[in-house]
């Protein structure tokens, strides 16, 4: 195993499943001190897993659809270590998939606080430690469904991501500090500990999911979804030194689906 985040202090938003986790696990596996950043309850459960296996991890519970919960999660790193190198921006996520035509107002402003707001406000904190230090890393998780069905307040979130990395990567790449992105196709995970939408499955058909689950597919030349750690990977390539040459650019990773 590499060593290519030692002593390094990584935020990880979203860290109690799924990407997120792996995330975790894995820089926690090469040396990074890592803050697990979610609600779900199943983030104690990662931070033992971490430091079972002889790695450095806490853990946090915050609001991140609002800025003093993102303000309060990069303060705690950087009281528990002294900085901040990486901050992940992980969470986000479908939480209804339907034709836009029977989406309710309060269900469009809900995708965007979900999938947008963590990582606009949560990049606004971080980079406020990270500028003195004239040095970090953040890699926003976007999403390949901008260009996707039955999904439409999600992908106008996800295409806001996208827009934070090309232009915050502009404002502050001559100061030490690299703004890159993943847009993850479809990705095979286990089941959600706590899901998005509890009220899903009375609230949309299953033939309007039927439809996103054979759009992904479809659009991937490989005709599949990708792993954990298929998707892992390149988020850890791009927060490490390996990137250093990288900024302000968001990279497919969907089997071929460019977005």
């Amino acid at each position: 195993m590499s060593r290519r985040f030692e002593n390094k202090v990584m935020v990880v938003t979203g860290a109690a499943q799924g990407i997120g986790r792996r995330v975790a696990e894995r820089a926690a596996a090469e040396g990074a001190r890592v803050l697990i950043v979610d609600r779900s309850p199943a983030r104690s459960d990662v931070v033992k897993a971490i430091r079972a296996a002889g790695g450095v991890a806490q853990a946090i519970s915050v609001n991140l659809e609002a800025w003093t919960g993102c303000e309060k999660a990069i303060q705690k790193a950087v009281d528990l270590w002294g900085r901040i190198d990486i901050l992940v921006n992980n969470v986000g996520g479908t939480i209804w998939a339907k034709p836009y035509e029977y989406y309710e107002p309060q269900q469009i402003d809900a995708e965007v606080r979900r999938s947008l707001f963590p990582t606009l406000y949560c990049c606004r904190a971080a980079i406020e430690h990270m500028l003195p230090q004239g040095s970090g890393v953040v890699v926003n998780v976007s999403s390949i469904a901008t260009r996707g069905l039955n999904r439409v307040p999600y992908a106008a979130a996800k295409g806001g991501v996208n827009a934070i990395t090309a232009s915050l990567a502009w404002e502050v790449a001559e100061r030490g500090i690299r703004v890159v992105a993943t847009a993850p196709g479809g990705t095979e995970a286990p089941p959600r500990v706590v899901p998005r939408n509890p009220n899903a499955q009375q609230e949309q058909r299953e033939d309007w999911y039927k439809t996103i689950v054979d759009q992904t597919i479809q659009s991937s030349l490989m005709k599949r979804y990708g792993t954990l750690d298929e998707q892992v990977g390149p988020i850890l390539f791009l927060a490490s030194d390996e990137a250093s040459y990288i900024t302000g650019l968001t990279v497919p990773v969907g089997g071929g689906d460019l977005g």
